[in-house]
């Protein structure tokens, strides 16, 4: 028996999709999870998301569609988090392709149910985005999750949407989210979390990072991304509904703009227009800024010291948790040394880790 997942955002949802796998389905079956290979610029410094030109080892699932195994490689100067994730995993990721828009990504999905006849099909998205009208002061990501959402409504077969953790991607607010949230069809657990315990100590991945979380029972409010956004961990945080798919259409102005598309130049056209930028423009300013940076050293004296600065500020904004990307930009530092500066912290206060998530102490501790 085969389930396919698409990870609607790519990243984060990919991990997810392996969680809510085994915690609707359970752990016997394999899933085939559909997703982009778009990281962080601190994983791939190319801006945007990858193709199959992108890789080398890539295996082909049907003619439009690659698999991509532990043994393939990212070509550089691109950089892909999926390799490792096959290699931990026990599913099979395959590759969204968004270079001939929608239109390709749907063909891609009807190749994968023809050479599959799935079980079940899901699209799942992390936090909620993926219902966005596209003009929400607060949304920073609404390119990939209309694309995948487009593409499942044409595709010719039951497509499930599923959203987890509503509101912890901190691009919708939980408040706004509640009304449009169907039946509630699973809260994950401690133990739902722990097949993916691993990979949550390397992937960069803020929103799954926080529904992990939330699933072991930590609770406050978070400070993530660059912007030091407020994401509220609550007891709706490890909640998994599901949601119309016509009406998630219906709602996503983005989504139903771009249906016909076959290029990602037209979405991205289309992402200026409705939601006033394309998140694809902000990687490639954001690139070229981190090009002109000095070499990255991290002096262990100076981010202990700035480190306090920071906790002693964020208490002060009623913050209890934040994420160690948030820290790698909070404290200036360059994005390919988040993982030396985790290790630096919970080696130096391992009290503070609340994985994945670092706690703000309070002031007497």
């Amino acid at each position: 028996m085969t389930r396919l997942i698409v990870a609607a955002g790519g990243g984060g949802d990919a991990v997810a999709a392996a969680v809510i796998h085994a915690a609707l389905y359970g752990d016997e079956d394999q899933a085939v999870i559909l997703t982009y290979a778009w990281d962080r610029l601190l994983i791939d410094p190319v801006p945007g998301p990858r193709g199959p030109d992108n890789f080398t080892g890539l295996k082909p699932l049907t003619p439009a569609v690659w698999a991509v195994p532990a043994e393939a490689r990212p070509i550089a100067p691109a950089g892909s988090t999926l390799p490792r994730l096959a290699a931990e995993l026990w599913h099979t990721f395959a590759l969204i392709d968004p270079r001939h828009g929608v239109e390709g990504i749907t063909r891609q999905l009807e190749e994968l149910v023809d050479r599959l006849s799935p079980e079940s099909i899901d699209l799942l998205d992390v936090g909620g985005d993926i219902l966005a009208r596209g003009d929400e002061p607060t949304l920073k990501s609404p390119l990939a999750d209309a694309v995948t959402l487009a593409a499942c409504c044409q595709v010719n077969a039951p497509v499930r949407l599923l959203v987890a953790g509503p509101g912890l991607d901190g691009e919708l607010p939980l408040d706004e989210l509640r009304g449009m949230l169907g039946p509630l069809i699973h809260t994950l657990t401690a133990k739902d979390i722990e097949p993916i315990s691993s990979v949550l100590e390397w992937h960069p991945s803020e929103a799954t990072g926080m529904l992990a979380a939330t699933a072991r029972g930590v609770r406050g409010t978070c400070e993530m991304r660059d912007a030091g956004l407020p994401v509220p961990l609550t007891n709706e945080g490890p909640a998994v509904h599901e949601i119309d798919l016509d009406e998630a259409l219906n709602r996503n102005e983005l989504a139903r703009a771009i249906l016909t598309t076959a290029t990602l130049d037209e979405v991205e056209a289309h992402s200026r227009e409705i939601c006033g930028y394309s998140e694809i423009d902000y990687e490639r300013n954001k690139a070229a800024w981190l090009k002109d940076q000095p070499p990255a050293q991290l002096d262990h004296e100076a981010v202990l010291s700035q480190l306090d600065q920071f906790e002693a500020e964020a208490r002060s904004r009623g913050i209890t948790h934040t994420t160690f990307r948030r820290l790698t930009e909070a404290l200036n530092l360059n994005g390919s040394l988040r993982e030396d500066l985790r290790q630096l912290l919970i080696n130096g206060r391992p009290q503070q880790y609340d994985a994945p998530l670092w706690r703000i102490t309070a002031a007497t501790e």
